[in-house]
């Protein structure tokens, strides 16, 4: 057996704090935009960095064990829908795109206990006192099933965040047991102190997510979806394919909403649908 070796010190908020200051002009919204992105991505590398070196250790003597490998992408799907049922009081969870793991019906959706599925196991959610935090990624919104399985998420009162970088595929319950993804048949289980890697990089991200579909009095449920998937970057007809139009309506509604926001582009559209929180 090896030793675990010496970890990387975890991102704080002590260390964020020392941040550089926002350079000259940082009044110009595409600076500001520009400074907070390499400051997000700065701070995710640095937790990537630190959980790869220590899921590459192995504990030695009698340590318990706080490093296990899960094989096989039926393995993991089973250890990431325990870890989503046992939660007692936190699930936290990065969902991105390409979920061959666990597919969106899966991860997200109730299934039936018979019909037409009757060869997947019965799906059941956490306990309804459990704190739901998922972010997605612009890949996963493009997956099929995905705006409707996130709509009854939202619907249950779970919170939902986006952001437009690829993700990688992790999950934390109670802040006590973490899975994150190495790659798509492999997978490792953290545990104590270990997920503090795993929740600080989960925080850094959330923290400089957008909300999911913020309710906004001017606009239709479909204007919200519109624009939720325009920002994150889905083509017209991706868009359309999604919300069961046409690419045509998609765009008669993204002009109405340019003329509503009052500006001339899609980029102007997005900056100003996420500065009124209309997303």
């Amino acid at each position: 057996m090896h030793d675990l070796g010496r970890p990387s010190p975890p991102v704080t908020d002590t260390a964020r704090a020392h941040a550089p200051r926002s350079p000259a002009g940082a009044g110009d919204p595409e600076a500001l935009m520009r400074a907070l992105f390499r400051r997000l991505d700065d701070e995710l590398r640095h937790a990537e960095r630190a959980a790869a070196e220590l899921v590459r250790g192995r504990p030695g003597g009698d340590s318990p064990v706080l490093v296990e490998t899960v094989t096989g992408r039926e393995a993991q799907g089973h250890r990431i829908l325990g870890l989503e049922t046992g939660a007692r009081h936190t699930f936290q969870a990065f969902l991105t795109g390409l979920n061959t793991t666990t597919p969106v019906p899966n991860t997200l959706a109730s299934l039936p206990e018979s019909g037409p599925d009757e060869e997947r196991p019965p799906w059941r959610s956490a306990p309804p006192e459990v704190n739901y935090q998922l972010l997605v990624d612009r890949d996963f919104l493009a997956e099929p099933a995905a705006v409707a399985a996130l709509e009854e998420r939202v619907a249950r009162g779970e919170q939902v965040r986006v952001v437009d970088h690829a993700l990688l595929k992790l999950a934390v319950a109670d802040g006590e047991v973490a899975m994150v993804q190495v790659d798509p048949e492999r997978s490792v289980l953290l545990r104590p102190p270990l997920t503090v890697l795993v929740t600080e990089l989960f925080a850094a991200a959330w923290r400089h997510a957008r909300p999911y579909l913020r309710e906004v009095a001017e606009l239709t449920p479909v204007d919200r979806q519109i624009l939720q998937l325009m920002v994150s970057g889905l083509t017209d007809a991706a868009t359309a394919k999604q919300l069961g139009t046409s690419p045509r309506t998609v765009q008669r509604k993204v002009r109405a909403l340019m003329d509503l926001a009052s500006v001339t582009s899609r980029l102007q559209l997005g900056w100003y649908a996420m500065r009124n929180n209309w997303i």
